[in-house]
């Protein structure tokens, strides 16, 4: 069968690193191609790398339907649910999807909340209402409709990761999903559900959305390559644009110096250790004593915040190199 690549699936995932790709190859001519290739009607929504390859050395390879896909939400969600389950994927790349996530099921609460009202005036009005509430999400795939998708997460192809769960039967023309009405009754999604699909915590994720808001391109795929943590990046993500630039292009010593700075820059000056007076110049010994041992308690107060200082530089820096080691 003829099978159809639509460029805004293809990106809406991000594409696989040089040796990823390469593994994917060496797996698929030594084994063949596992799993089914998952379709919407003759459009490819999962395993474009697989078939590019198959394509490339003549690997016979099968083609399933998801029955499910009604709607390119639908699929949408499908394939963030699908790189969600998956191990390889990283805490940036999950939080990103949850995100998007959250977005599709907004627009499906919001056009479910219209397609009640419209019920409930009586059917007076309802193409109006539904008109409103869609974005055009429902409506069939057309390859010249010009939709822009953002990236989300890599498809990491490894075969054993790759299957179309549920796909089975023929996917026929678009209809409303019929999962609004299930999305209207659900509550909206509040970051610590957000959070907790992404598996990250919800602090993370609110790094993740300064990230994807001001993050210059280069440090985003500084952090996807794992050059730099979600926590320091998002400090970095403060600066303007050409500093993020610049701190990428010199390396992961001069991006954690930046994400250093900005901390520094942000931590509340502390106000200054008022001078003890000086004792009088009649003052008894036990006068003298206790204004010495004054001096040295404001001392040893003094260093011990600077070991504070010290210990939470540390921490920050020991929880950058975890974060970085583990995307």
């Amino acid at each position: 069968m003829s099978i159809t690549i639509n460029e805004e699936l293809r990106a809406y995932i991000d594409p696989l690193t040089e040796d990823e790709y390469a593994a994917l190859e060496r797996s698929l001519l030594a084994e063949g191609c596992r799993d089914a290739l998952v379709l919407w009607g003759d459009v490819l929504v999962d395993g474009h790398n697989r078939y590019a390859i198959c394509q490339k050395h003549e690997i016979p390879f099968n083609t399933i339907q998801n029955p499910r896909f009604q709607s390119l939400e639908d699929v949408h969600l499908w394939m963030i649910d699908n790189q969600l389950g998956r191990r390889s994927v990283s805490d940036f790349q999950r939080g990103l999807m949850a995100l998007r996530k959250k977005e599709i099921m907004a627009l499906r609460r919001v056009r479910a909340q219209a397609q009640r009202a419209a019920r409930a005036d009586g059917g007076e009005g309802t193409n109006a209402h539904v008109q409103h509430a869609q974005d055009g999400s429902d409506t069939p795939f057309d390859d010249n409709a010009g939709h822009a998708a953002p990236a989300a997460r890599g498809e990491h192809d490894a075969q054993s990761a790759d299957a179309g769960a549920d796909a089975s039967a023929q996917m026929s023309g678009a209809m409303p999903g019929p999962d609004d009405s299930a999305a209207g009754a659900e509550p909206p999604w509040d970051r610590q559900t957000v959070a907790r699909v992404a598996r990250v915590t919800p602090a993370t994720l609110t790094q993740i959305e300064k990230i994807q808001k001001t993050a210059a391109p280069e440090l985003v795929d500084a952090i996807k390559s794992g050059v730099i943590s979600i926590n320091a990046a998002a400090a970095v993500a403060s600066l303007p644009a050409p500093d993020q630039v610049a701190a990428v292009a010199g390396g992961k010593k001069e991006l954690r110096a930046a994400a250093r700075q900005v901390r520094e820059a942000r931590a509340p000056a502390k106000p200054p250790r008022p001078e003890l007076p000086e004792p009088p110049a009649d003052a008894t010994p036990e006068q003298l004593q206790i204004h010495h041992l004054m001096r040295e308690v404001a001392d040893l107060k003094d260093e011990r915040d600077q070991l504070k200082k010290k210990i939470q530089q540390m921490t920050i820096a020991l929880a950058q190199a975890r974060g970085e080691g583990g995307d």
